[in-house]
């Protein structure tokens, strides 16, 4: 309890849930010693996969007795997951005690909720000598977490359309997303996963192309394929490992696992190829393409397979179709979205669906209403609450049902189970 009062204070300290600008962070971690410039950091931009890029690399580090700090957002199921200190999720007593230290020192000054969680973040990593890795949300350039000055490494992952409502009607294009993103990456080393087009790219390569760094591009200096056999064989410069197959499930998570051995080997750690073997078979991942294997949600769906991931993007769609096109059955969406995505776009990428039903998501105002988002597409129903979605399809044996559409609906998922 006293963690939400602390967090529902830092709510208030700005208008605005999100205010492009570096001003109030800076000032705020300058009041902090500047915490940021102590740390030994690897930045990850994109639009999909930074999330599971990080825990690949987690898992592997973790394998050479290397913990890791870990900075992402949004959260799934609570707030503790985005503040990760020696490979531990932080306490409640801990974080409320860092976010009062963080609010006292901030003085009531105007500053957004994401900013100062980020501030409170540096502040307390600046206590261990870690590898931090950093998310960094939205477009990058003028994210919070682009304060620091130097890293030892810059990840891409594959970048695509998404939070266009943030960017001028005239510019809501790929090529001013990729400049967001890639525009402000400091000289060391970029590392840029698989992109879902030469196109896209051809853009990245252009917008890096006057920064120093060393590149480190997928199909160029890496690949990694998975054969028939269910192995997967990564190739570098350094030469080749063939792997185990990994716990994390659909083709393109092979990209991203991908993307975090190129880092890693490119990096000075103490790496054998064993600790890369172990650690991708034993990958953290929420809400990406979880499967759902028991739990009171799942008792509804009985031999049926139940999965849930946040997707909410073209890009993220479209993986996702692939890999439900694997299975020779029916499949059933239940789908509940924030008011500012492209639902019809999102939905489009998923072919030969059974059925499509809508929900509200819970405690969200700015998501759209289960029952408005049914009213655009011709063959959707419309539910009053996710149980009852899953108590009303008509499922056969084998049937496959996905939830999808936002990290929030994820959320909710995983605390009803």
């Amino acid at each position: 309890m006293k963690l939400q009062t602390i967090l529902s204070r830092l709510q208030k300290l700005h208008p605005k849930e999100i205010d492009l600008s570096l001003n109030r962070i800076k000032k705020l971690c300058n009041k902090l010693g500047n915490p940021q410039d102590k740390l030994r950091c690897i930045s990850i931009v994109g639009t999909n996969g930074k999330y599971s890029t990080i825990q690949a690399a987690r898992a592997i580090l973790k394998e050479a007795n290397i913990n890791v700090n870990i900075y992402s957002s949004p959260h799934i199921q609570k707030i503790n997951e985005r503040f990760i200190y020696n490979d531990k999720e932080i306490s409640d007593e801990h974080l409320a005690k860092l976010l009062m230290e963080v609010e006292e020192i901030n003085n009531g000054e105007p500053i957004t909720y994401f900013e100062i969680l980020t501030a409170a973040y540096f502040y307390h990593a600046k206590n261990f000598d870690n590898i931090n890795l950093i998310e960094s949300g939205l477009f990058h350039r003028f994210d919070a977490t682009n304060i620091i000055k130097e890293n030892i490494a810059s990840i891409v992952t594959a970048i695509g359309l998404d939070h266009l409502d943030w960017l001028p009607e005239k510019e809501k294009t790929i090529e001013k997303i990729v400049f967001e993103k890639t525009s402000s990456l400091l000289n060391s080393k970029i590392i840029v996963s698989n992109q879902t087009s030469n196109e896209i790219l051809n853009i990245i390569k252009k917008n890096i192309s006057n920064n120093n760094s060393k590149k480190i591009i997928c199909n160029e200096q890496f690949s990694c394929l998975e054969n028939e056999n269910g192995f997967i064989y990564y190739e570098d410069e350094k030469g080749g490992i063939k792997l185990p197959k990994s716990n994390l499930l659909g083709e393109f998570q092979i990209d991203n696992i991908a993307t975090a051995i190129a880092t890693i080997r490119n990096l000075d750690f103490q790496i054998q190829e064993e600790h890369i073997k172990k650690g991708i078979t034993k990958i953290k991942s929420i809400a990406r393409l979880q499967e759902i294997k028991s739990g009171k949600l799942k008792d509804l769906c009985k031999n049926n397979k139940i999965f849930v991931d946040g997707s909410h993007n073209p890009l993220g769609a479209k993986v996702l179709n692939k890999y439900l096109n694997n299975f020779n059955c029916n499949k059933h969406i239940i789908l509940g979205m924030m008011a500012n995505k492209d639902h019809k776009k999102y939905i489009s990428y998923f072919k030969n669906i059974t059925s499509l039903t809508t929900v509200d998501i819970p405690n969200q105002i700015n998501a759209i209403k289960g029952i408005e988002l049914k009213n655009k597409f011709p063959n959707a129903q419309f539910r009053d609450s996710i149980k009852e979605a899953l108590t009303k399809l008509n499922l056969e044996e084998n049937d496959i049902v996905l939830i999808t559409g936002s990290f929030y609906l994820a959320g909710e998922v995983l605390n009803l189970n």
